[in-house]
């Protein structure tokens, strides 16, 4: 069906009849140039066939620049782009940004770099969300299960 369209594309373009001006000559040259984009959603149904979704998570960015004046440099401010985009993209694949950020700052030294697709919040949910690793303050460490906290005795 999608094959038929294309071909129906090509067709039209081999035809001969259209002048490179005219909008369905655009269109056609327009669909080919995209063909790829167009249709990786059907070969992958995480993929949505618009960008809505991402358009509604990154809306908070737009409305926080006000406070990006206060990053102090363009530098600051292209790092807390960075961070909320993350931010955004965990939130989009149902992540806490918390845990994912702790895991992969403290996987990343050790990651191989030729693999850090892999510490994107899309495929870390699948490789690494099930046991992330931990900061030493959460109580789930695996150094923290077993100890209990020490409590002072005051009554001497």
């Amino acid at each position: 069906m999608v094959g038929d369209f294309f071909q129906w594309c090509r067709d039209q373009l081999e035809q001969g009849g259209l002048l490179p001006s005219e909008p369905l000559t655009k269109a056609l040259n327009y669909v080919f140039s995209r063909k790829e984009s167009l249709t990786v959603f059907l070969e992958d149904p995480d993929v949505q066939p618009d960008t809505n979704h991402l358009e509604r998570a990154l809306r908070p960015i737009p409305m926080r620049r006000r406070n990006w004046l206060f990053c102090w440099t363009e530098l600051g401010a292209e790092h807390v782009g960075i961070i909320q985009s993350l931010i955004s993209t965990c939130k989009l694949h149902d992540l806490n940004p918390y845990t994912y950020l702790v895991d992969v700052l403290q996987r990343i030294s050790q990651h191989p770099a030729k693999e850090v697709v892999d510490l994107t919040p899309r495929r870390w949910k699948h490789r690494f969300a099930e046991n992330p690793l931990r900061t030493l303050i959460d109580p789930r460490h695996p150094d923290r299960q077993n100890k209990q906290p020490e409590v002072a005795d005051h009554a001497h």
